[in-house]
């Protein structure tokens, strides 16, 4: 079921939207970038906001004339809001976003939700039991270019499809140091981009169960062994699924690509091929291409403002009914297929679908 498909049956016709109050729960750059993309839309009204730092804070709250800082979250929780944007280190999403719903408010959060798939499914569980509608940042899928090459591979035009290809190598890697802290990160390239792929291949498949997954992880350039072990800068890995497709991604931190980034996913199908590529090396612009044979045709390029379409997205859910949507099911799935990657198997369930 297609994201529309599974809106328009979870918010029925004649449901009128309104504009709910949210707050920001980390205003740092991508924070501060789905504020000020919010505050110039007026499509919610943003109450208040807190942040660690605050510098960061009060720079935040210039774009947002009416907000109010608050000093902790606490503190936040104490506003009346229909929702949060959290974008805070990793290692505090889970338990943010539980505060956050147990209050009765709906949530967005910066990827990934949970550092391993036990985290992220209590935060599925916590949204279920509140009856509040949760969303992750899988931004990609907003990206105009994998919407239409979705489009296409579902209308049937490239037959079915049996190999994926996708890769995301950052030639700068993050500039946070928390970024390299396991404790708060969750782990390395892996968990900050390779998440992306997966959840590029697994929503263009339509969400099919996994039979295998191997991997291979590196940091600074020697192969790591067992389980989590260093953190890791270049990883491989493959994903088998129970339909006869096959996956495989690669995702790095401060490889020598070239340029600034390699961004790629391409989807072959039984009688033609999609595929997705970065322009450029840029982080932000995109072309969609069709391939029959040896010959191809550009189907979408940039410019594409897709950075906080997400964010907009659930604003517009948040505004239509608040209530929890089974579609942030998928993310449990995305989280159980790096786990395998990272070795954690024991929380990934290897079972086809009945």
């Amino acid at each position: 079921m297609s994201a529309a498909e599974i809106r328009k049956s979870n918010f029925p016709e004649g449901v009128s939207a309104r504009r709910p109050k949210i707050g920001f729960i980390g205003v740092g750059w991508i924070g501060a970038q789905r504020m000020q993309a919010v505050a110039s839309s007026n499509a919610a009204e943003i109450v208040a906001l807190t942040d660690s730092s605050p510098e960061a804070a009060r720079a935040a709250a210039a774009h947002a004339p009416g907000a109010q800082i608050a000093h902790d979250l606490e503190s936040l929780l104490g506003f009346d809001l229909d929702g949060v944007v959290i974008a805070t280190p990793t290692a505090l999403h889970a338990a943010q976003a539980i505060s956050c719903l147990g209050s009765g408010m709906a949530v967005f959060c910066q990827k990934p939700l949970g550092r391993s798939a036990a985290e992220t499914m209590q935060v599925i569980t916590a949204a279920r039991s509140s009856d509040r509608l949760l969303e992750v940042d899988m931004s990609y899928r907003h990206v105009r270019s994998f919407a239409l090459i979705k489009e296409v591979a579902q209308s049937g035009a490239i037959g079915e499809i049996y190999a994926c290809d996708l890769v995301f190598h950052n030639a700068y890697g993050p500039d946070k140091a928390w970024y390299y802290d396991r404790r708060l990160s969750g782990g390395g390239c892996v968990i900050d981009l390779g998440i992306h792929l997966v959840d590029l291949a697994l929503w263009m498949l339509d969400f099919p169960a996994v039979e295998t997954v191997s991997s291979r992880r590196f940091a600074q350039g020697k192969a790591l062994a067992g389980g989590d072990g260093a953190l890791e800068d270049y990883a491989v890995a493959r994903v088998d699924f129970f339909t006869g497709a096959s996956a495989t991604l690669a995702c790095s931190w401060h490889l020598p690509a070239g340029q600034d980034a390699v961004i790629r996913a391409a989807f072959y199908g039984t009688r033609g091929g999609l595929a997705v590529s970065n322009v450029n090396g840029s982080f932000y612009d995109f072309r969609a291409e069709r391939y029959h044979g040896t010959a191809k045709e550009v189907l979408d390029d940039a410019p594409d403002a897709w950075g906080g379409r997400a964010l907009s997205d659930w604003i517009a859910r948040l505004g239509a009914q608040p209530n929890y949507d089974p579609a942030i099911e998928t993310t449990q799935a995305v989280a159980a297929v790096i786990d395998a990657i990272y070795g954690r198997e024991q929380t990934f369930k290897m079972e086809p679908r009945q």
